[in-house]
């Protein structure tokens, strides 16, 4: 017995998709990364020919490293490649094994969620825009008096925020689906991935 197993099953095609394409676009942002960082060293290496380093790779790289990161996440929580410790759990039998998966997946779930609203108070606290009435509907908090920019290239600091917050936002939405995934493997008695 199991818990609408055919929307489960359609919902996990197409969370597979969408997390699929959104590492794509993780692994894109860590190309770039790359590329900023090796054009950059050759260029502090190069100095003395005229060449010069990238204005504010640094900056370049810790946003987008942000941004990959959340990108991945979602990826990893469908595919239950968080980090595990499997010398106790390898030996249980698959009606355990698929319970701990569940508390396993539900303790994701919690820190997903206490991620998401972290992360959403803190794009309200660097997002400028909006009206105070919509501000308030939507919780983001009082507009900061002074846009927060990067140092160097003066990016504005809410838009890899945004970007890194919708990367959060799917892997909440993807933790929650797992939960109830693990749950129809439970009332089988066995785990599909085991």
């Amino acid at each position: 017995m199991a818990l609408f197993p055919r929307s489960e099953a359609r919902v996990g095609r197409i969370f597979q998709g969408l997390a699929r394409w959104l590492a794509y676009g993780g692994g894109i942002f860590l190309v770039g990364i790359a590329l900023v960082t090796v054009v950059s060293v050759i260029g502090r290496g190069l100095i003395s020919i005229g060449l010069s380093p990238i204005t504010g790779d640094f900056e370049l790289v810790e946003a987008g490293s942000a941004i990959a990161i959340f990108c991945f996440l979602p990826w990893c929580q469908l595919n239950r490649g968080h980090v595990t410790v499997d010398v106790f759990i390898s030996r249980l039998g698959p009606r355990a094994f698929a319970f701990l998966g569940l508390v396993s997946d539900a303790l994701i779930a919690a820190v997903a969620w206490v991620i998401l609203w972290r992360m959403y108070l803190g794009f309200g606290e660097k997002f400028p825009y909006g009206s105070d009435g919509l501000r308030g509907l939507l919780n983001l908090g009082s507009k900061p008096f002074f846009p927060e920019t990067t140092y160097l290239l003066e990016m504005p600091v809410w838009i890899p925020f945004g970007l890194a917050l919708i990367g959060a936002a799917f892997f909440f939405i993807v933790s929650l689906y797992t939960v109830w995934r693990a749950l129809n493997w439970v009332l089988a008695g066995r785990e599909a991935l085991r």
